[in-house]
């Protein structure tokens, strides 16, 4: 693992990427469970229940995922809405993400 953000130099400013650690986002997310993955969030999205992401749309062999921030003693914190849809939605835009950056780093190698 590097010592600060793949894609960043420790400055922040933007580097390229690596065809290596594309390589290894791509993998990553094919390997996660099935998309699509959906926040479903208590008092926003339905009105009795957990906040959850819903797993493979509506195949109900897949199951919930829970998130929350733990904190010593018994006590579980929910997540803030936007770290659940952040999460939810990566699932869906990664794999987009990677593409189209194969995409346009196969059109750049044709305009040389």
């Amino acid at each position: 693992m590097p010592d600060h953000e793949p894609g960043t130099s420790t400055g922040g400013e933007v580097s390229e990427l690596p065809d290596r650690e594309l390589n290894e986002i791509e993998e990553r997310s094919q390997a996660a469970s099935p998309a699509p993955w959906e926040a479903f969030v208590e008092g926003r999205d339905h009105s009795s229940g957990d906040t959850i992401i819903r797993i493979g749309g509506l195949d109900p062999s897949q199951p919930d995922m829970y998130i929350h921030y733990s904190r010593p003693g018994p006590t579980l914190v929910p997540v803030p809405d936007a770290d659940l849809d952040f999460i939810a939605n990566a699932r869906q835009d990664i794999p987009r993400l990677v593409a189209e950056i194969r995409r346009l780093r196969t059109e750049l190698r044709e305009e040389k």
